[in-house]
């Protein structure tokens, strides 16, 4: 274990002196934001009277976890938080457990993690609604688009739109992706933790398995995410980063909230090369913590303009439909000096008429003199 941690410590080092710590090598300062959390014993889930947190449609609250959706065909689920968020930089960690009897691509269908404008609204997109405003981060379990070969699932990704897109699910949201990598995440004894950070503007997305169960594995977590160090697939200490995309510009008053879809799966059947049939099956999709940091960061000037407040999702320098970046905001300045000029330009065209309309009526008494 000693030897595992300066491993860990080590390889920290190499990659801060590399400079690959990217976004995460800043200084920051976090704090856990209990309103927009949810952790054991989930008291108030689901209440309409308390709580900070609502169910919706197969979601229920467990002991030891939430169970968005059963290993049962056709079933949604979701747990929205009831508080919009007005963080200007978050943390979202899910420690999360995903299990079912279905072998390797043979289960389905996956969960997201949502940071969106609208709420409490089931759909096709992983239980909730297509054309939403904000930020989806998928975990898909299960490949749609039968052509494709190079990607592995369980494969995470990651969406922002602006209400005008559409998920593709025939083609595993490939058209409008931000990014993604594939994570084995299902049927595992670690903990399995998906880490969403957004800090000025910088989207980054780390998923974490690890052999070590309770408190412990809060701890490693912490461990992990301070030390540069971002992602740990399978246990084997391969790292890496999921997706960073730079450039991505979320409003504040949006909502947390994850959800989970099984599908019609239970009723396919495919069979291999020796003649056996398999069932593809549904997983168990359970959220056992949902843990919002508040990081404070330090900003240039420069950085204090550009960061400034939208009202729309965006991604610079994206090229998807309808995904133009909105215009800039004026200032009260340059208001201002628009309203002024306009009220100058107003005055002097009354002035040119008057005088204009006062020689006609001069030129006219001479003509009837």
């Amino acid at each position: 274990m000693a030897a595992a941690g300066r491993w860990r410590a080590g390889l920290a080092l190499l990659v801060v002196a590399l400079g690959l710590g990217g976004p995460r090598a800043e200084q920051t300062e976090e704090h856990l934001k209990r309103e927009h959390s949810l952790s054991k014993p989930y008291q108030g889930v689901g209440s309409a009277s308390s709580g900070l947190w609502d169910l919706l449609g197969n979601a229920m609250v467990m002991t030891q976890y939430i169970r968005l959706t059963p290993d049962v065909q056709s079933k949604q689920g979701a747990v929205w938080n009831r508080v919009p968020c007005y963080l200007r930089d978050w943390e979202m960690q899910v420690h999360f457990k995903i299990h079912g009897q279905g072998k390797k691509n043979l289960n389905g269908d996956g969960f997201a993690i949502w940071y969106t404008k609208d709420r409490m609204q089931p759909g096709p997109v992983f239980g909730s609604k297509d054309n939403f405003l904000g930020l989806g981060v998928f975990v898909d379990t299960y490949p749609n688009e039968e052509k494709q070969q190079e990607r592995v699932f369980p494969y995470i990704s990651a969406m922002v739109n602006n209400g005008s897109l559409t998920y593709d699910h025939d083609r595993d949201g490939r058209p409008t992706e931000l990014g993604g990598c594939t994570a084995m995440v299902r049927n595992l004894n670690h903990d399995t933790f998906l880490v969403i950070r957004y800090v000025k503007r910088r989207l980054t997305v780390s998923a974490a398995c690890r052999g070590r169960a309770g408190s412990g594995a809060t701890a490693w977590l912490r461990e992990l995410l301070l030390s540069q160090v971002l992602i740990d697939i399978d246990g084997k200490h391969e790292w890496r980063d999921c997706i960073d995309v730079p450039g991505v510009r979320l409003p504040r008053g949006y909502y947390f909230g994850t959800s989970s879809v099984t599908g019609d799966l239970s009723a396919i059947f495919v069979g291999d090369a020796s003649g056996r049939v398999s069932a593809l099956l549904p997983d168990n999709h359970d959220i056992i913590s949902l843990k919002l940091y508040q990081l404070t960061v330090e900003r240039t000037p420069e950085e204090e303009k550009r960061d400034r407040e939208v009202y729309l999702p965006v991604v610079d320098n994206l090229k998807l439909p309808g995904m133009e970046a909105p215009l800039e905001p004026m200032s009260g300045l340059a208001l201002f000096l628009i309203v002024f000029f306009s009220l100058v330009a107003i005055v002097f065209a009354i002035v040119i008429g008057v005088i204009v309309y006062n020689k006609w009526q001069e030129q006219s008494r001479k003509h009837f003199y």
